[in-house]
């Protein structure tokens, strides 16, 4: 016999030996498998949900890395809340406390700056172009930022054609102007109290340039919601590039009591978006600024 021969045959007499071993090493690596599967640890369940969560939360298109962990404490704490409300709340904030974490405000001296109580601006900003109200649609002396001055003017004048009566009777307020009536506020009805109507100095966005209180000269403007101005307001204020800046349903997200008074100039197209939607400048800026 050939040497050739004899190995072959060798070779054959190993290989259901081989394949035997090789069953038996696949059979226990299934079996190890199955156990583990079978086990399903608690720790690796949670895994799985917040992969879940978090695969939910990146089809945000404002998702931010950075936030993933306040996303998901978030979520955890508010399990009613929709994917995308938990986005945009933890983007604006909303999950820390006020006047905690802030940064200073971007997009300086543009109609879309945000100020509230996570984002401010500093003791020496004073935006450009302040130009005074025309005293026939103002208290004497009232500022805007000339783009939102005579936004503000053809709102009155066009309110005045329907019979209305428009007057700015607060806009902009300096940085120290703030401080004192801040103060005053605190003295009067304590800090916590104060800070549900008035914003802390720097946090105001009548510093902006931007924001405007109103009344009819009838009532006080704090019964404005009472006045046939307020539901014109309600219908043609955005058409002018206005908005109401603090609504009633909205308090949790603006951080502000409602004022049916206090409106802000961001122009006419965001205006228009922020009406349709009914959302807050907050919601607006997280959704089509920011990004």
């Amino acid at each position: 016999m050939k040497i050739g021969d004899k190995m072959k045959r060798r070779k054959l007499k190993k290989a259901p030996k081989i394949i035997l071993i090789l069953l038996i090493i696949f059979l226990i690596i299934v079996g190890i498998t199955i156990n583990q599967n079978n086990k399903t640890p608690n720790s690796e369940q949670k895994l799985t949900q917040e992969e879940k969560i978090l695969q939910n939360l990146k089809k945000i298109p404002y998702y931010k890395k950075e936030n993933k962990n306040r996303y998901l404490k978030y979520q955890q704490e508010h399990k009613n809340k929709k994917t995308e409300e938990i986005v945009t709340d933890v983007n604006i904030g909303i999950d820390k406390p006020y006047y905690t974490n802030t940064k200073p405000s971007k997009l300086l001296n543009s109609n879309l700056i945000l100020v509230n109580k996570y984002n401010y601006l500093t003791e020496d900003y004073i935006p450009e172009n302040l130009e005074e109200i025309s005293i026939e649609y103002a208290r004497s002396g009232m500022q805007l930022v000339s783009e939102a001055k005579e936004a503000f003017e053809t709102l009155s004048q066009e309110a005045k054609k329907d019979g209305m009566t428009i007057i700015a009777m607060s806009s902009y307020r300096s940085y120290d102007y703030q401080v004192n009536l801040y103060n005053n506020y605190v003295k009067s009805d304590g800090k916590d109290a104060a800070d549900t109507y008035s914003a802390r100095p720097g946090f105001s966005e009548h510093q902006t340039g931007l924001a405007v209180d109103i009344y009819n000269k009838e009532l006080p403007y704090t019964s404005f919601e009472e006045t046939k101005e307020f539901e014109w307001m309600q219908k043609n204020a955005y058409k002018y590039g206005f908005i109401l800046r603090f609504p009633k349903d909205k308090v949790n997200i603006t951080g502000y009591q409602y004022e049916a008074w206090h409106y802000r100039y961001v122009g006419k197209k965001a205006a228009k978006y922020i009406h349709d939607h009914n959302i807050t400048l907050e919601e607006y800026y997280i959704k089509k600024v920011e990004n």
